[in-house]
């Protein structure tokens, strides 16, 4: 099982793939841990990331995944904020993976971001990713799941589109 937890920061993308890891027996990979220095280094003083500073980190992320033995399964945090980086790890991870897109309102997700003490991310960044996202609508392996509801409920919601294995756009 190949999972990748996405949205713009703020979202919960971390807490949920933990959470969703721990129910599923599954590795936790943080994806903001694979970013190169140079990336990290931008963004902490307010400089967003480019498709230029992206692909490299996508790349690892996709052979994270890629590299995951069959019997282990992987959950991976990453923003996959536009539908050519989806469709890059889609490529690299294959045709198993699965996303779970945790949107939210953009005052939810600055308050979330103001109280992440020590995160590299400034919300002055939020901004420009939001601007960067690209809706998931008609990308089948994709459950949209608003990031207000309870960490039990996102993860119930996950657990239910990834054993029916198809796609839906709700809550």
């Amino acid at each position: 099982m190949k999972i990748v937890v996405m949205g713009v920061s703020g979202c919960g993308k971390s807490s949920a793939a933990r959470a969703l890891a721990e129910k599923l027996g599954a590795r936790f990979v943080e994806g903001d841990n694979l970013h190169p220095e140079t990336n990290v280094e931008k963004m902490r003083v307010g400089i967003p990331l480019g498709d230029e500073g992206r692909m490299p980190w996508l790349d690892v992320i996709g052979r994270t995944l890629a590299e995951a033995p069959r019997n282990e399964g992987v959950i991976v945090s990453c923003s996959a904020l536009k539908k050519s980086y989806r469709d890059l790890l889609r490529y690299l991870a294959g045709p198993e993976l699965r996303f779970i897109h945790l949107k939210g309102e953009r005052a939810v997700l600055a308050a979330r971001m103001a109280n992440r003490p020590g995160h590299y991310m400034p919300v002055s960044l939020l901004d420009s990713q939001l601007a960067t996202l690209e809706a998931t609508d008609g990308e089948g392996d994709v459950l949209t799941l608003d990031c207000d509801l309870s960490p039990a409920i996102i993860t119930e919601k996950s657990l239910a589109f990834l054993g029916a294995g198809q796609g839906a756009e709700n809550d």
